[in-house]
């Protein structure tokens, strides 16, 4: 008897996860495709891609096919997710049922245009999952309880903010900026306050290094040299700043150029989209009925996707909300753990899949 495999994609504007049922998360490579200006020939996909950003020449272009969580370049996005599930079930791809995860706000043109780049890449059926449920489901939250949970999974196009109760989605929110706009952040910040022009990947890194999304400057008395205090009630210590060798490009002499820069410069470069991904989240409790709100003071706001992953934006949020908020145990793979999870149990979670 022939059983088709089950696999669960999470894909993500940053990374794409491919899970398969009974195997676990298989793959998980950056959604970056290289390709041929001439013939649109796809040359690279994944880890060989991203290698090749910002080092192209002229004729060949590296880019991500997705822009805040949608679908930009629909024939890239097509080849891009065939060659993942050809690479994940090692070649053989028998008409796999395939659940991928979207954005809690996405519009039925966007819906159809992932279910149609997963058909042309060989999955007989195709089942949708919003991505903040997929994220409570990965966190292990009790979705189905007639109780309030707030999820914000911050991804790398989108944070989706959301009011989970009996297993749906009451309240949310797509903010269309997260991983890839505090990158840009960066970059916009060193080209302005320094005159150095820096490519994504660097950005990327310097974010991943010593990008802090909450600290609080406080002038040394004795030498007057800012030192920086994490603002949490049972630390008063201050602690060194951070700091990291940058090489670029001069804005004025084009010549390259290498500089010492620290969080605290990347702290104020972030706080732009920082606030832009708050006030989303003001915005969904704005909406939340009062019974829900007061389940959600009880238990906190769980934070999920790879941004969650940069320091203090708990605390962040905690400090700007009053409601406390955790980061959930390996936060990148949230999202494929509950993708995952529903595929393997279609009945169980056939409330939640569209």
């Amino acid at each position: 008897m022939f059983f088709r495999k089950k696999v669960g994609i999470d894909l993500g504007t940053a990374n794409t996860l491919v899970y398969i049922a009974e195997q676990g998360i298989v793959l998980n490579e950056p959604t970056v495709v290289a390709y041929s200006l001439e013939d649109k020939r796809i040359l690279a996909v994944g880890d060989d891609a991203k290698e090749m950003l910002g080092r192209t020449p002229g004729s060949i272009v590296a880019a991500r096919p997705l822009r805040e969580g949608v679908i930009a370049d629909y024939k890239t996005t097509s080849a891009m997710i065939t060659y993942f599930l050809k690479k994940a079930l090692k070649g053989r791809v028998l008409w796999p049922q395939v659940m991928i995860s979207i954005p809690g706000g996405a519009s039925q043109v966007e819906k159809r245009a992932v279910v149609s780049a997963c058909k042309q890449a060989g999955a007989s059926d195709v089942y949708l999952i919003e991505e903040p449920l997929a994220a409570a489901i990965g966190a292990k939250i009790p979705i189905s309880q007639a109780s309030g949970h707030m999820i914000v999974n911050l991804g790398g196009g989108t944070a989706e903010v959301a009011i989970i109760s009996l297993g749906q989605l009451v309240v949310y929110k797509t903010v269309r900026v997260a991983g890839t706009k505090l990158d840009e952040a960066i970059i916009q910040s060193l080209r302005k306050e320094h005159s150095l022009i820096i490519g994504e990947r660097t950005a990327e890194e310097i974010k991943i290094k010593i990008g802090n999304a909450f600290i609080e400057s406080h002038p040394n008395s004795e030498t007057g040299d800012k030192k920086f205090t994490l603002n949490n009630p049972g630390m008063k210590k201050a602690v060194k700043e951070r700091t990291m060798e940058v090489k670029g490009r001069d804005f004025q002499s084009g010549m390259p150029k290498v500089m010492e820069v620290g969080e605290g410069v990347i702290n104020q470069a972030l706080q732009k989209p920082l606030k832009q991904i708050l006030e989303g989240v003001k915005q969904v409790f704005a909406m939340t009925p009062p019974e829900l709100s007061a389940d959600i003071v009880d238990k906190g706001i769980v934070l999920s996707g790879g941004t969650s992953g940069l320091t203090n934006i708990d605390k962040y949020i905690t400090y700007y909300t009053g409601v406390a908020s955790f980061v959930v145990e390996d936060p990148l793979f949230c999202v494929i753990r509950g993708v995952g999870m529903a595929v393997e149990n279609l009945d169980n979670y056939k409330e939640a899949i569209r």
